[in-house]
């Protein structure tokens, strides 16, 4: 799969973003040159670990049965120690349903393994930067 990012000249920094057949602009806040048209690549970072939860913790509850509602998740960042190499984010999980203590407990244990939180924390990520040709 490929993503293609392209500048949208309709301002200073905001960039469309292809994803398949999904299309949304990425953009920087005003303090950051650009208009706060969409959000920013942290936020696309950080957002893509709470979808990931979500996702997961829905599917479990699927596949398992359990009677999930919903699940609400807001993801905190921390990254005044970034330069440092240290990049904290907090997700905060809401389930929305008749579910036991034990069922939430559950739950939560299996958004600790969604695949984004293993490949943020535990895999090693090569990037190869090149020129088109």
């Amino acid at each position: 799969m490929t993503i293609h990012i392209q500048r949208d000249r309709t301002g200073p920094m905001r960039q469309t973003v292809r994803i398949r057949d999904h299309q949304f602009t990425a953009d920087q806040p005003v303090s950051g040159g650009g208009e706060d048209a969409g959000p920013d690549p942290h936020e696309l970072y950080d957002s893509a670990l709470g979808t990931c939860k979500a996702l997961t913790v829905l599917w479990y509850a699927q596949r398992k049965g359990l009677p999930l509602e919903d699940v609400l998740v807001e993801v905190e960042r921390d990254g005044s120690q970034e330069r440092q190499g240290v990049y904290k984010l907090k997700a905060t999980l809401t389930f929305v349903g008749d579910l036991t203590d034990e069922q939430r407990q559950q739950l939560l244990a299996v958004a600790e393994k969604c695949p984004v939180h293993k490949l943020m924390t535990q895999v090693t990520t090569e990037i190869q930067t090149v020129m088109a040709g």
